[in-house]
């Protein structure tokens, strides 16, 4: 796939994940490559935010990380974390653009669903109302389901990203195997899913984001959903990235967005 310099921009912004190349960093708790740098060149790609989640674990961005982070980037900072004090102190203090609250398991490799906001309402509620006092526009990181959307409308979240894990497995099933009827449907119902919690999110008057698990092959058709926001995108931007530079790997993603590759 080429770049031309006719390429379409997409309505839908996108959000780079630059955590995994911390990864690559603290996988020999060394200097390089640095996240700020990575940042850098994801924006003069086309990137229309920098995403990062700092865990409770520290497995990949650090502490130190975030105020140059804050510093360097001209886009917009978003800062994934748990719901917890400890978090919401260190976003008050850091005023990224948006925070996202996502769910944590130590041993998980990456978020494996969504946030249960019914289960954990009063303090959500509270977390959110910290962040919202302080100026700082809240999402939840949500899987495609009604209960949810409604328990992140009365938690005040001024946005909510929905999970695109189940339709990205979905259609690497189908690429991976025969087109038969029954992964045909798989996908379609997968992104209908999406396409129908992006409109409920809509009413309930919070703008609608997606995200996880989407990369060049799949990323066009949820896209193209009405009145998404934004896309936040990591892993496959990374690992192209290995071949082409990060700076291409973000244009080629914003070229996928609209065209189909």
């Amino acid at each position: 796939m080429s770049l031309t310099p006719e390429s379409p921009t997409t309505k839908v912004r996108l959000c780079v994940n630059i955590d995994h190349v911390a990864t690559i960093r603290q996988a020999r708790k060394t200097h390089e490559p640095d996240p700020v740098e990575a940042a850098l060149a994801a924006e003069a790609g086309g990137a229309d935010g920098i995403t990062v989640h700092l865990r409770e674990d520290r497995r990949h961005i650090q502490d130190a990380d975030l105020p140059r982070l804050k510093d360097a980037v001209r886009t917009r900072l978003n800062l994934e974390m748990a719901a917890t004090d400890e978090m919401v102190q260190i976003a008050l203090a850091l005023k990224p653009h948006m925070a996202m609250f996502v769910p944590e398991n130590r041993l998980e490799i990456t978020t494996e669903g969504g946030l249960d906001i019914a289960a954990q309402a009063s303090h959500i509620r509270d977390c959110v109302c910290a962040l919202t006092d302080a100026g700082i526009p809240v999402s939840a990181f949500i899987d495609a389901d009604e209960r949810q959307i409604e328990a992140a409308a009365s938690a005040g979240f001024a946005f909510c990203e929905i999970h695109t894990g189940p339709y990205a497995h979905a259609a690497h099933t189908l690429a991976a195997t025969s087109k038969t009827f029954a992964t045909i449907e798989g996908v379609s119902r997968e992104l209908e899913r999406v396409n129908q919690a992006a409109a409920r999110i809509q009413q309930f008057e919070m703008r609608a984001n997606a995200g996880h698990a989407l990369h060049y092959r799949n990323v066009r058709s949820i896209a193209a959903i009405q009145g998404l926001q934004e896309l936040h995108i990591g892993h496959a931007i990374v690992s192209r990235a290995v071949f082409v530079g990060l700076r291409e790997a973000v244009a080629q993603m914003k070229w996928a967005m609209t065209e189909t590759v």
